[in-house]
């Protein structure tokens, strides 16, 4: 059984609980939105364009790591083009009859935002296509010798689908978006701004020190940014005056066990346990599921991206090898 993160990119049940918090601390404007400028600079040119000429934006394909705001730029797209906005889930949608029912309830200018678009079952995306493409809808009436065809006019909508992996995507459901972008990892800057920005919408009083302590331990991913702003802030509330200090995140990090460079116990288990048992060899991806107890694609989507990016885990042919870097800052950590 996977042990509960706090450092995991995936929403959890304690998002769910703060669903109302969750939802203010989302920016609903550009001007709100802090980071991913190359992206905002594309989308508000393509967002003007379409204003300009009264027509929806194109079909938009976002990807990157879980928690860097692909839901959250969704929102502020609807935002900026003044339209609703209808969000579901690939896995939601489980028949091709489900997608019918979303898309005839869109009116002109809608937005239907698909999380995990890549988990569309390949029936639901035969529909997707004609949809996207020529606004139509075709449905079956009827069965056996008595069943025809029957094609209905959709009102001018976009799509804009969220994936972890867009390899996944086929490649005809891919084609048929004209604006496809990469959400990067934020900065440690732009993570702090993030969390000023979150503590005052919580009423929470956080000093610089603690922004920039709390920045660090972020992974570079807003969604772990607010979370680790919420448990210090508890701790704050519980056992101090509700200031979140210096002093007061680093208790309140260390009972969390998150290290300075945003490591849990998880992921430094994951890093002792293919050095002690492989050495400088590489490990295969099965293997480390093993070593782990978590799917292969936990690994890719929750392990992998940040310990890549922080360059403590390297790719070979051959599989995963644990670098010098996480060596030495495994060593500089005192025995569990």
């Amino acid at each position: 059984m996977a042990i509960e993160r706090i450092v995991d990119t995936g929403a959890t049940d304690d998002d769910s609980d703060e669903q109302i918090i969750e939802i203010t601390l989302r920016p609903q404007t550009f001007d709100d939105y802090i980071g991913q400028e190359r992206l905002k600079k594309n989308l508000k040119l393509a967002i003007d364009a379409a204003k300009k000429r009264s027509e929806p934006i194109d079909h938009v394909l976002l990807y990157g790591p879980p928690g860097l705001g692909k839901t959250t730029m969704a929102t502020v797209i609807a935002n900026e083009m003044g339209t609703n906005i209808r969000v579901t889930a690939g896995p939601a949608i489980e028949r091709a009859g489900d997608l019918a029912s979303i898309l005839t309830n869109l009116q002109d200018g809608d937005v239907l935002f698909i999380d995990e678009i890549h988990r569309l079952s390949r029936a639901v995306e035969e529909v997707l296509y004609s949809a996207m493409e020529d606004y139509k809808l075709d449905i079956v009436i009827g069965k056996g010798p008595a069943a025809r065809s029957v094609r209905l006019d959709l009102p001018k909508f976009t799509v804009i689908g969220a994936t972890t992996r867009t390899g996944s995507l086929a490649a005809p459901l891919r084609d048929r978006f004209g604006l496809i972008h990469r959400l990067e990892f934020y900065t440690p800057a732009e993570i702090e701004q993030i969390i000023t920005r979150a503590a005052g919408i919580l009423e929470s009083q956080i000093d610089q020190a603690a922004a920039q302590d709390l920045s660090t331990r972020a992974r570079l991913t807003p969604r772990i940014a607010n979370r680790l702003l919420k448990r210090v802030r508890d701790y704050a509330d519980v056992n101090g005056d509700g200031i979140i200090d210096g002093a007061t995140t680093k208790k309140a990090l260390a009972l969390l066990e998150v290290d300075e460079l945003g490591l849990d116990p998880a992921d430094r288990q994951l890093l002792r346990s293919m050095i002690e048992n492989y050495g400088d060899n590489p490990v295969g991806l099965t293997t480390l599921a093993a070593l782990t107890g978590d799917e292969t694609s936990t690994i890719e989507d929750f392990y992998e991206p940040y310990l890549l990016q922080i360059g403590f885990i390297e790719r070979t042919p051959r599989g995963r090898r644990v670098t010098q870097k996480a060596r030495r800052h495994l060593g500089s950590e005192p025995a569990a």
